[in-house]
C-alpha cells in the first residue's frame, strides 16, 4: 500500500505507540486521525503531528459511534484501521472481580470488536483496507496475575484469525501485531509516558512494524507479527 493520502484511524493515538505509529505514517503522506479519552493530550499531540483528533472512548458504545462520526465528518471513508487502545488490570486468579474483567474487555475486546465492525461494509464497498489490531506477548502466552488483561489479548488473536478467514476475499487485509514490553504510560496510573532505556521497546519500533506490514503489496499480507526486545535483561 502506498500510504501518501490514505486515512488511517488510530485508536488511542495521543501517546506512546499510537502517537509513534501517527508520527511515522504522517512522515510517508498518510491523512491522521487519532482517539483518546483526554482532550489535552489529544490536543498537544495532534498539534505535534498536524492531525485531526476525536475525543472517544471506544470501551463505550457511545465512543464507537463518535469514532465513526468524526472518521466520516474529517474523511468520508476510510482506509487503514489501527486498533491501538488498550488498558490493562493485573490479579491473581483469587482477586479477579466481575468489575475487573467489564471494565478491560469493554475497551480491548468489544470497542475493538464493534469498531471494526462498523467500518468493514465500507472497506467491502471499496474492495480494499487493513485492520492492524494491537495485541501483545501475553496474547500468545500468559502470565501470573495476567488473567485480565491477558486473556483480553487472546481474544484479539481470536478475533484476528477469524476475520482474516472472512475478509480476504474481499482484499482487506488483517494483522495481528504482538509487542512485548514497551516503555509507554501503559498501566502508569499518572499516564505519564516512561522513559525510554536502550534495552527496552519503544513506540517507534511497533510503528516500524506497523508501517512495514502496511506498505507490502498488496497482493501479500503479515497475518501476525511478533515485536521483542532483543536483550530486556542488558
Amino acid at each position: 500500500m502506498n500510504l501518501t493520502d490514505k486515512h488511517v484511524l488510530i485508536t488511542g493515538g495521543s501517546a506512546g505507540i499510537g502517537f509513534a505509529t501517527a508520527h511515522l505514517l504522517a512522515t510517508k503522506g498518510a491523512r491522521i486521525l487519532i482517539t483518546g479519552r483526554r482532550e489535552d493530550a489529544l490536543q498537544l499531540a495532534a498539534k505535534e503531528l498536524g492531525c485531526a483528533y476525536a475525543v472517544a472512548d471506544v470501551g463505550t458504545g457511545a465512543g464507537v459511534e463518535a469514532t465513526v462520526a468524526a472518521v466520516q465528518k474529517e474523511f468520508g471513508g476510510l482506509d487503514v484501521l489501527i486498533n491501538n487502545a488498550g488498558i490493562g488490570e493485573f490479579a491473581n486468579v483469587e482477586a479477579v472481580t466481575w468489575d475487573a474483567l467489564e471494565r478491560v474487555y469493554a475497551t480491548n475486546v468489544f470497542g475493538l470488536a464493534m469498531l471494526t465492525a462498523a467500518f468493514v461494509p465500507g472497506f467491502k464497498a471499496q474492495a480494499s483496507g487493513a485492520i492492524i489490531n494491537i495485541a501483545s506477548s501475553a496474547g500468545v502466552k500468559g502470565f501470573a496475575a495476567g488473567t485480565i488483561y491477558s486473556g483480553t489479548k487472546f481474544a484479539v488473536r481470536s478475533m484476528t484469525q477469524c476475520w482474516q478467514e472472512e475478509l480476504r476475499r474481499s482484499n482487506i487485509r488483517v494483522c495481528l501485531i504482538n509487542p512485548s514490553e514497551v516503555t509507554t504510560a501503559f498501566n502508569q496510573p499518572s499516564r505519564t509516558e516512561r522513559p525510554a532505556v536502550p534495552n527496552k521497546l519503544r513506540g517507534q519500533e511497533i510503528a516500524h512494524a506497523i508501517a512495514a506490514v502496511l506498505e507490502m503489496d498488496e497482493r501479500g499480507f503479515v497475518p501476525e507479527l511478533s515485536v521483542w526486545a532483543t536483550n530486556p535483561w542488558g
